[in-house]
């Protein structure tokens, strides 16, 4: 049975973000943030900022894709821009 009390950091997405070849060619800007949305749930929102030049293709191809850490399914979203959060 797999611990379902897993707590994600800013590491461990930096280490999923280089070995995941949806990420390929991907430099990030900063480093990601990590957001637990309740603290009896097992859910979390992870920012991530990609360093974009010129053209967004590398960007818009992550949008909306999943992917897996251990047993728990990711999906990508497309977050506004807002230069007010730091």
């Amino acid at each position: 049975m797999e611990d379902t009390n897993i707590s994600i950091s800013a590491d461990m997405v930096e280490n999923i973000i280089k070995k995941n070849y949806i990420f390929n060619d991907i430099v990030l800007a900063l480093r990601p943030r990590v957001i637990k949305i309740f603290s009896k749930s097992d859910i979390s929102i992870v920012w991530i900022n990609i360093w974009n030049i010129q053209s967004s293709s590398k960007t818009r191809g992550l949008i909306n894709r999943c992917f897996n850490i251990r047993s728990y399914i990711v999906t990508i979203y497309r977050a506004n821009m807002n230069p007010d959060v730091s």
